[in-house]
Parts: structure tokens; C-alpha cells; sequence
């Protein structure tokens, strides 16, 4: 069956607190939409000091989608686990996951930008011990019982809504998180379509003795729009897509893997790349039926005006999701 997922990440480069205020406001509102259409998933991150405002807040986006929604979930992909304090985060997750009713799914992953550790004065060097000791605490903290943090015992209230915890997985491109999730029998969330990393994951689950399972994207994860014109839309919007392309190019060296990577350098190479894709509802459901079974929808990408995000949207909603395959 299709999953459908709606990303926001809220990125506006040339936004006043006016402009990023409605912004936010849409958002929400097309996550109610969303939520009273039966899709799935809405989708957000975490990035801290961009020029462009990307969200640095996920869970405070996360609680108001909550407010507004009934079923719909938030997946938050991914936090960079080492710039949370354990304590904190225990709470505010557990918070969401009461308010919600076991809506919140949070990816922990350690980032891949020194200059967001060295605006939170976090060290670096560090970045995997911290992410040990996060995910750690985190579920030590969710059992409601005392325990031993930093040298002192300490208890976190209240205790989630979900048995035995709220939903939680551990994110990256790497062995060590390969063998962090199986240590802990987390399920892991591999950053891009790497089968090996997969196959290595299962073989320590074996050595741990653990269970856990792997959510990982398709060899193929465009990010798509929704239009009756493409070409149109590619002249007049494909600035906005480049844009989010290019800064996450900028972030982004040969160690790293993404779903999303691109190596774009223009409008008409990035839509050649097909990383970004603007289809027509019936080549969306095309895809699906050629076996697509993620279809992630990103109506507001790179500060797409905040109407052509709800064509987009009502488009997707109202002559894709009735011909989706189940």
C-alpha cells in the first residue's frame, strides 16, 4: 500500500516574520488538510543557523500539528541527537506522545554540520558518545523509574502513552549507527537506499542478540509537486526547488549519503537529475503503480509562494490519492 508523506521544512530565504509567520500558519493548515484526507505521515527536520530560516524546531512544529490533527503522524527525520539534553528531550517527547496518542515518530541522527555543534558549543570529537549516551537515557527515562544520569539519580515524569515507548529510531549512513541501533535494539534508518549497511545492521541484531527492523528509502526517493503543467511550473517555480538543492549540496561531502543528494547546478539539470520531480496527478499515479510505494509531497520547498504549495497539495489530495493502489 502507498505511504504518503508531506515534508515540511519551512525554508524561506527572502522571508520577513511576517511572511515566515504565515508560512508556519499554512503549514499547519495544509497538515489538517492533509489529516482529514487520510495521508499518512507529515514529515519535518532539524537544522540550527541557516540563512534560508530552515526549521531549527521540530517538536514545537510537531505539538502544533498535533493541535490540529486526529490521526495523521509527525515523523521528525531526524533530530541531531547530540545537541539535546537527554533529560529535556525525554520529557518533550513524552509530552507529544501523550498529547498525540502515539503519533510522534522520532529519527535520531548526529548531523553531518560542525558549525550547528559549534553554535551549541557541543565538541565534535564527541558527536558519538553523546548520541550513545542520548538514545541511552532516552530509554531509561521512558520506563518512569529512577536511574543513574551523570553521577546523580534521576526520575522523568510522566511515563509516554506508548508501551514500551514512544517511537524511535536510529538514523545515519554509517557502521557505528548500524551497531548502535542493533546494541540497542532500535530499528535503524539508514539516510539513503545502502543494502549493504542494511545486511550489516541484521548481522549485528544476530551478534547483540537484539530484534529490530529497517526503514530505508528506495533506490529511487523523489521529493515531488503536484501540477496540471509541468513545464509551468518548472519555469516558474524551479528556482525554489534549486535553491534546496544547492544547500543541501553545500552541507553535504563525498562521505555523506542522501536520499536526496543532488549535484544540480541549474534548473533544467536538476530536473533532468529527477531527484526533484514535477508530475501531473496521473503520472504521480503512474509512479505508483510502477512501484513507488513512498510518495513523498514537498508543496512549500524552497519558499514555494504559499498558493502554488496548496495547488500542489489539493491536487495530490484530490485526483492522486483516490487511484492509489492499496
Amino acid at each position: 500500500m502507498a505511504v504518503t508523506v508531506v515534508r515540511f521544512n519551512l525554508v524561506d530565504p527572502a522571508a520577513t516574520p511576517d511572511l515566515l509567520a504565515a508560512r508556519y500558519r499554512a503549514a499547519v493548515e495544509m497538515a489538517a488538510y492533509c489529516d482529514d484526507r487520510g495521508l499518512a505521515t507529515i514529515q519535518t527536520e532539524e537544522h540550527h543557523g541557516a540563512a534560508n530560516n530552515w526549521l531549527p524546531s521540530p517538536f514545537t512544529f510537531a505539538g502544533a500539528v498535533f493541535g490540529a490533527t486526529r490521526r495523521i503522524a509527525v515523523t521528525v527525520s531526524a533530530i541531531i541527537g547530540p545537541l539535546h539534553d537527554p533529560l529535556r528531550l525525554a520529557e518533550d517527547i513524552a509530552v507529544l506522545d501523550l498529547l498525540s496518542g502515539g503519533r510522534l515518530v522520532t529519527v535520531a541522527g548526529i548531523g553531518y554540520r560542525r558549525e550547528e555543534y559549534e553554535a551549541a558549543g557541543v565538541d565534535w570529537a564527541r558527536r558519538g558518545a553523546l548520541q550513545d549516551e542520548l538514545l541511552e537515557t532516552l530509554l531509561k527515562a521512558w520506563t518512569g523509574e529512577p536511574f543513574e544520569f551523570r553521577g546523580r539519580t534521576v526520575r522523568v515524569t510522566p511515563k509516554p502513552y506508548t508501551e514500551p515507548h514512544p517511537l524511535l529510531l536510529v538514523g545515519g549512513s554509517s557502521k557505528p549507527a548500524a551497531r548502535r541501533a542493533a546494541r540497542l535494539g532500535l530499528p535503524f534508518f539508514p539516510s539513503a537506499h545502502l543494502p549493504d549497511l542494511e545486511a550489516y545492521y541484521q548481522e549485528k541484531l544476530r551478534e547483540y542478540g537484539t530484534e529490530g527492523w529497517t526503514m530505508m528509502p528506495g533506490e529511487e526517493t523523489p521529493l515531488l509537486h503536484i501540477s496540471e503543467d509541468p513545464d509551468r511550473t518548472w519555469a516558474e517555480y524551479g528556482e525554489h526547488f534549486l535553491h534546496e538543492a544547492r544547500t543541501y549540496a553545500s552541507w553535504q561531502n563525498q562521505d555523506i549519503h542522501s536520499a536526496v543528494r543532488s549535484g544540480a547546478g541549474s534548473v533544467a539539470e536538476l530536473r533532468a537529475e529527477g531527484v526533484y520531480r514535477v508530475l501531473t496527478p496521473d503520472e504521480c499515479v503512474t509512479l505508483n503503480e510502477g512501484g513507488h510505494d513512498n510518495l513523498i509531497l514537498h508543496p512549500l520547498c524552497g519558499g514555494m509562494p504559499l498558493d502554488e504549495g496548496w495547488r500542489s497539495l489539493h491536487l495530490f489530495a484530490e485526483r492522486v490519492m483516490p487511484r492509489l493502489k492499496d
